[in-house]
């Protein structure tokens, strides 16, 4: 459809648009929808254009924008404001996140409020809070089976209190970042209960069926999420008597996205939460969105289209929101949510890295980087105004999704190795200190995702256990080294809470019988204050990892190359125990800083000869930025001791 055309049903839209809305003072809001409409309706037609009602569905999409902006606060307007003259302000090196449960951390929303000073003392200005919609008291999948999307849980609390919080976090120019569930409901929610009693409209809300016969056709191509605890993809409901497609637990309806009226009311969720003050939306198993038989039904192009439309539509009414993309999928397909643009994230301005983490955990185990290094090789380049979300643990499972081919490149069989990492951090090994659990075991394959706290992952548990002093420096060390890379590589370090002060696995969940079966919930701990006031006593492993993390961050936020504007380069040294790159600053080449990683439990060097410009510092010596010393040098080779690392610049 031509432009002009577009803009001729823009008119008619307005001309018929509710009266409530056209008294208001939409001055910003006619301004980005002209600029934007275009690309709006034009994917709104592409996705449902074929649809009797597709005027109808266009008048509702942009009455529903219109009532958001209306209902956004002057705040938050003008921090849109400023926010679009600063187009690249998320891309700063001076952002650090921190990913949480309310519950586990302070008790509720409140409590939260009360520790905002615990985060101004490490240093985190971002805070992911997950999920805290209305769910059930029993199965929810963490809180991601939500059945009010508008309500917060009564367990953490309030709207108020979230409005509370979401107001003392700005105040201290602390960004809020929080969950919105877009691929299902709970079986639960007001949508489902209207389905189940038979009213038709809610029942295309889902994907639900009289019969197997199309159930089965989705099946021959789709694989399943958790096979060995909720086998198949679709449920038998017997009160609604029909089948409901059901992809990840039977409690979690999947909605159905070919019908406008749930993308409509969607886009209404993600607004109404922005309006609530949040910066940045996490949006929760985006590459699940598009159902097509005879697909895995993933990473479907409708699904970009989905996240396109959703983008644009926010760029009208809170354009200084972001979206987080959460797609842990193949490093080729997680750079496509950030959009194809050259340039702009059209789609998701943020993604998680979650090839970077499992990569990391590789080079923990084997104690080398060859596959480190390969599969970095291998991962896409971001587009310019996107970024990574870096981070080492999360609420979630590890898994170990690199690409076979890597694997084989750096001369491992995929199976094998795989198993050898499954075993490494179950402790199956004489010479492992892990203390991991399996998630998701399947015993015919014996394939694997792998849960555990980073503290007892990497041996402190065990260390702490054994009153081992070396085994608990280099589990310290460890940790911090994983900390330090992911403060350097490019993109915003997400640290997982509990991780800051050696946190270790919390067995309290085999007690609760809706989570026993869940071993994820071993590394979503409940922080004991009392020892976490530890971090101010130094001889504690809790002070050793806090003090340092608390200076890691407080550097990074001082050095600009690590701002995130695509400027790394991989270097190889040639030696398989080391990950080494170069951050460096576009426009003056000589701002640049050597960031190098030890894998090893033995100390290694580097000739800093065949580092081209960094054997012969223009300007002097090398210094480290964060111990403020000179590094360990012997005839221009650089020592890097055990399970340590270098932010080396030039003095």
């Amino acid at each position: 459809m031509y432009e002009q055309q577009a803009h001729t049903l823009l008119n008619d839209i307005l001309n018929e648009i509710e009266a409530g809305i056209s008294k208001q003072d939409l001055r910003y809001f006619y301004t980005r929808l002209g600029a934007n409409f275009y690309a709006i309706h034009s994917l709104f037609e592409r996705l449902y254009g074929h649809r009797d009602d597709f005027k109808e569905q266009s008048q509702k999409l942009v009455e529903a924008m219109a009532w958001q902006y209306i209902h956004r606060p002057e705040d938050l307007r003008q921090k849109d404001i400023e926010r679009e003259a600063d187009h690249n302000w998320f891309l700063s090196q001076k952002w650090v996140g921190m990913a949480l449960y309310s519950h586990g951390f302070a008790g509720n929303l409140q409590g939260m409020k009360e520790h905002l000073n615990y985060f101004q003392e490490l240093g985190v200005n971002l805070v992911h809070i997950m999920p805290i919609m209305q769910c059930p008291k029993g199965s929810s999948d963490g809180g991601y089976a939500v059945s009010d999307f508008r309500k917060i849980d009564e367990r953490a609390g309030s709207l108020k209190d979230l409005n509370e919080l979401a107001r003392s976090m700005h105040e201290r120019d602390i960004l809020l970042t929080m969950d919105v569930v877009l691929n299902h409901t709970s079986d639960e929610h007001e949508w489902a209960l209207k389905a189940r009693q038979g009213e038709t409209k809610y029942q295309d809300y889902y994907y639900t069926f009289e019969n197997r016969n199309v159930p089965d056709m989705f099946e021959q191509s789709m694989p399943e999420v958790f096979p060995e605890t909720s086998p198949g993809n679709f449920t038998w409901d017997e009160e609604m008597q029909r089948w409901v497609m059901t992809v990840f637990n039977h409690y979690q309806w999947d909605l159905n996205y070919s019908n406008p009226s749930v993308f409509i009311e969607m886009l209404d969720v993600i607004l109404f939460w922005a309006n609530q003050g949040a910066d940045i939306l996490r949006l929760d198993a985006v590459a699940f969105l598009w159902k097509k038989i005879g697909s895995t039904c993933q990473n479907e192009r409708e699904a970009h289209l989905i996240l396109q439309l959703l983008k644009d539509c926010c760029q009208v009414v809170a354009p200084g929101v972001l979206y987080i993309a959460e797609a842990i999928v193949a490093p080729v397909e997680v750079t496509k949510y950030f959009g194809e643009d050259a340039v702009i994230a059209k789609e998701c301005e943020i993604a998680y890295n979650a090839t970077y983490m499992a990569l990391m955990w590789d080079a923990v185990a084997t104690k080398n980087t060859k596959l480190l290094n390969q599969g970095i090789k291998s991962l896409p380049v971001k587009l310019e105004r996107a970024t990574w979300l870096n981070y080492i643990r999360c609420h979630d499972d590890i898994g170990l999704g690199f690409d076979d081919r890597d694997i084989e490149l750096v001369g491992y069989q995929p199976a094998q190795h795989r198993k050898f990492l499954i075993d490494y951090y179950m402790g199956r090994f004489d010479h492992s200190h892990a203390r991991g659990l399996p998630f998701g075991e399947n015993e015919k394959t014996g394939d694997a995702r792998i849960s555990g706290s980073l503290a007892s992952l990497v041996g402190l548990e065990y260390a702490l256990e054994q009153g081992d002093s070396q085994a608990i420096e280099d589990s310290i060390n460890i940790i911090l080294l994983l900390h330090s890379l992911i403060m350097s590589f490019g993109g915003i370090p997400l640290l997982y809470y509990g991780d800051e002060v050696g946190t270790t696995n919390d067995v309290s969940y085999l007690d609760d019988p809706y989570k026993k079966g869940d071993s994820r919930w071993v590394h979503r701990p409940v922080i004991n204050w009392d020892k976490a006031e530890l971090r101010n006593q130094p001889g504690h492993p809790q002070y050793e990892i806090f003090t340092a993390l608390k200076r890691m961050i407080a550097v990074r936020k001082e050095i600009d190359v690590f701002a995130d504007f695509n400027n790394r380069e991989l270097i190889d040294v040639g030696n398989e125990h080391l990950f080494v790159f170069e951050r460096y600053c576009i426009q003056q080449q000589h701002q640049r800083v050597l960031v190098v990683a030890n894998f090893n439990g033995k100390p290694q060097h580097l000739n800093l000869d065949e580092l081209g410009s960094w054997g012969n510092p223009q300007n002097g010596q090398l210094y480290d930025l964060f111990s403020g010393q000179r590094p360990d040098l012997f005839k221009n080779a650089l020592v890097i001791p055990a399970f340590s690392f270098y932010w080396l610049q030039e003095s």
